[in-house]
């Protein structure tokens, strides 16, 4: 079976699509475009990372990607959807946070402000879970709900 088409994912707005490799696979990220006039690196911006949810890819959090701001704020396709390598394993909760902690990383930061819808929250509890080890400067708050989670992740 061919792999899909890219374009189907990469939908044109106000964002730019990146390629990230992080936890040995290739991600699909899509970046906000800043608003911001100045000179300042993006690295320096405090990172957000919104993860989605069973069945969904990047686009759902496009309202969000547009809506925040005074961030570097992008969208992953998370293993195994939309843009990103499909590998046949590693689709369990600890290998999905290692590829979260992988993409900060990668992005060049050294902590994230994480959101996640369905799946993506439960990534963030396995991050959260992974960081509570006391293990170097380490630090996560998990808020969760049925549907939605938020994480103040420092990976060391």
């Amino acid at each position: 079976m061919a792999p899909p088409d890219p374009s189907v994912v990469r939908i044109d707005g106000p964002w730019r699509h990146l390629e990230v490799h992080a936890n040995g696979i290739r991600f699909h990220v899509v970046e906000a475009e800043s608003t911001e006039t100045s000179n300042t690196p993006v690295t320096d911006r405090p990172l957000v990372i919104l993860l989605h949810g069973f069945g969904s890819f990047w686009w759902s959090w496009r309202h969000q990607l547009r809506g925040v701001t005074g961030a570097r704020v992008v969208a992953v396709d998370l293993r195994g959807y939309g843009g990103s390598d499909k590998p046949p394993r590693g689709y369990d909760g600890w290998t999905l946070a290692g590829d979260t902690a992988g993409l900060v990383r990668a992005l060049g930061h050294q902590a994230a402000t994480l959101v996640g819808h369905a799946d993506g929250g439960l990534v963030l509890g396995d991050l959260c879970a992974a960081s509570a080890d006391g293990a170097g400067d380490r630090r996560g708050q998990l808020a969760a709900s049925r549907r939605t989670a938020g994480l103040r992740a420092d990976p060391a």
